[in-house]
């Protein structure tokens, strides 16, 4: 899948005659990681291609046309799991396609001791559901341990990260804005 969005990335890039330097002045992100994004030798978190997909502009979910669903209902064998590169996670879309949605809920397979890794920050909240197992988020450097049934909201502008203490998978249900994919 990453190929794919590699590729995407650079084709959007030529097509408005944008040049590395040019995009990584309007996304904030070096040459040089734009450069390994395009040659798919360097993952890519999701907010970096939020900013790529916002500089080139085109809708997020465009990298993952595969994924798109265009009902409202979205029936279990409808769902597609995916990964994106460079987080351990395995993500499920649960939400319908529709003009002017603004919430994005994501069923988020976190695998036995896995972290998101560094404390990210950007615009939007964040709301987390745990369905199964324990999860131990660090909100702007307080860890909360959020088990089964408990659930944490907070602004996505405090750094925060998540992580997986046990030695099983979590599954939590997570619903973001602004919309991601």
């Amino acid at each position: 899948m990453e190929e794919e969005i590699s590729k995407r990335i650079r084709e959007w890039r030529l097509e408005r005659k944008l040049t590395l330097k040019e995009l990584s002045e309007k996304t904030g992100l070096s040459i040089s990681f734009l450069s390994q994004v395009e040659r798919a030798s360097s993952s890519i978190a999701i907010t970096s291609l939020k900013k790529i997909a916002d500089a080139v502009d085109v809708p997020i979910a465009s990298f993952f046309e595969d994924y798109a669903n265009k009902n409202y209902q979205v029936k279990v064998d409808e769902q597609k799991p995916f990964r994106i590169e460079g987080s351990g996670s395995i993500y499920t879309r649960l939400a319908g396609e529709f003009p002017g949605r603004t919430i994005e809920p994501l069923l988020v397979t976190l695998p036995a001791e896995q972290s998101t890794g560094k404390k990210m920050s950007h615009s939007g909240e964040e709301f987390y559901y745990v369905l199964e197992g324990v999860v131990v988020f660090d909100v702007d450097g307080k860890e909360y341990i959020v088990k089964s049934g408990d659930s944490i909201h907070f602004p996505s502008t405090i750094p925060h990260s998540m992580h997986n203490p046990l030695n099983h998978d979590v599954k939590v249900l997570s619903v973001v804005t602004p919309v991601i994919f």
